[in-house]
């Protein structure tokens, strides 16, 4: 059994809440904290919570508590989990880990240096469809994963800071790029090196600072390419999707919009629909569990299995830190409008060239099989290449 002292109570605090208390029905959030006397009370209330506070290094170093799960803005992540390491904790923290690599880099230092257990809450590499398709990349069921591609987009964040570059350290990069680079990530292997980034970014809509829209592409030392899709402009509620191709399959996910559960209403629902819902009336696409479709549950069941078992969770903050290089290549891209390198201060994963001939398959000892295709007339068509002149020739076998 785990207690907890939540930092923050907003809608990913109402979340984790949910999800901490009704997943392995033995943790427990002991203190809530918010900078807001009204709201962590009312929150407190509604979750019969035995604590709250207002005061952050209180609700940290509450001596009844063993965890800190950080769900603040971002630009107070150092703070509190400097303060949760300096404690002893074991901490938890929201996805980005940082508003930069460079500060992303000072908290793994904290805990690491401190020893304490660290967690990365990237809620959507846990949810159940992508578990699932990673089983099955795992099992080798697409062949070498040659692209994976990762799209959220909606009409933008509930909060005010998130619109704030000074607090955010971005747009719809850091809000949702965050998740697609890391869902891609572990599509591709993060065993691999992320190595350059080309990105496009505008402020296309809002009148901020920041990017509103943004696509990417990261190259990986394996020879992969990961592309991110996110924004703040599309209208008709959150569009999660993912994609992966690989040299023996492909794999398609949605996991919000046109996910089984479809209703269309004249009256209206009555209330909440779903999170990112534009409206009550109309095609409404409910979500019967939220916690789950998003990944929630069982993440914190990985998070407080691993700490019950000293074990490295799923997501780490290195992988925190490592999504926060890539983003920083992604602005760095939209600047200079060219390939930006990836800077990574620390790199954990494997050493290796990039594969630019691709995975070579010999047909017989003189060619290799660039493709096999069966045709309309019963015959199956090979196309081949040469190996001593690089001549590509097709062949022609008969219908068995």
């Amino acid at each position: 059994m785990h207690k907890i002292s939540l930092l923050g109570v907003g809608l990913i605090g109402q979340f984790y809440t949910d999800s901490i208390q009704g997943g392995r029905k033995q943790d427990r959030v002991h203190v809530a904290y918010s900078r807001t006397e009204a709201r962590v009370s009312a929150f407190a209330a509604q979750h019969r919570i035995p604590k709250h506070t207002t005061d952050l290094r209180a609700a940290i170093e509450d001596p009844d508590t063993d965890t800190v799960v950080v769900g603040l803005p971002n630009h107070l992540h150092e703070e509190a989990i400097t303060l949760a390491a300096q404690a002893g904790k074991a901490v938890l923290c929201t996805k980005p880990l940082a508003r930069t690599g460079a500060e992303a880099l000072r908290i793994l230092n904290a805990v690491e240096k401190a020893g304490v257990f660290h967690g990365y809450l990237e809620d959507l590499v846990y949810t159940p469809k992508t578990l699932r398709a990673l089983q099955s990349v795992k099992n080798g069921a697409v062949g070498k994963v040659l692209w994976a591609r990762s799209r959220e987009t909606h009409p933008g964040p509930h909060s005010d800071w998130f619109w704030d570059k000074e607090q955010s350290g971005g747009g719809a990069i850091i809000d949702l790029g965050c998740h697609c680079i890391e869902i891609n990530r572990n599509f591709i292997g993060k065993e691999h090196k992320p190595l350059e980034v080309m990105c496009w970014g505008d402020t296309q809509v809002h009148p901020i600072e920041t990017e509103d829209s943004a696509v990417g592409l990261v190259r990986y030392a394996n020879g992969a390419i990961g592309q991110f899709e996110v924004s703040w402009t599309f209208r008709g509620g959150m569009d999660l999707r993912d994609e992966v191709s690989g040299t023996q399959g492909t794999i398609w996910l949605n996991h919000w919009l046109r996910t089984g559960y479809e209703m269309f209403t004249a009256h209206g629902e009555g209330g909440y629909v779903a999170e990112k819902a534009e409206g009550e009336t109309g095609w409404l696409f409910p979500v019967g569990d939220e916690s789950g479709a998003l990944g929630y549950t069982e993440m914190f069941a990985d998070m407080f299995n691993s700490m019950d078992t000293k074990t490295t969770p799923r997501e780490d903050f290195y992988d925190g830190y490592v999504v926060n290089a890539i983003m920083d290549a992604a602005y760095r891209s939209i600047a200079s409008k060219q390939w930006e390198p990836v800077q990574l201060a620390v790199w954990r994963g494997q050493d290796e060239a990039a594969s630019r001939k691709g995975d070579a398959t010999d047909y017989d000892a003189d060619h290799l099989l660039i493709k096999e295709e069966k045709m309309p007339d019963g015959t199956t068509k090979l196309i081949l290449k040469a190996k001593a002149t690089g001549k590509i020739v097709q062949k022609v076998l008969a219908s068995s």
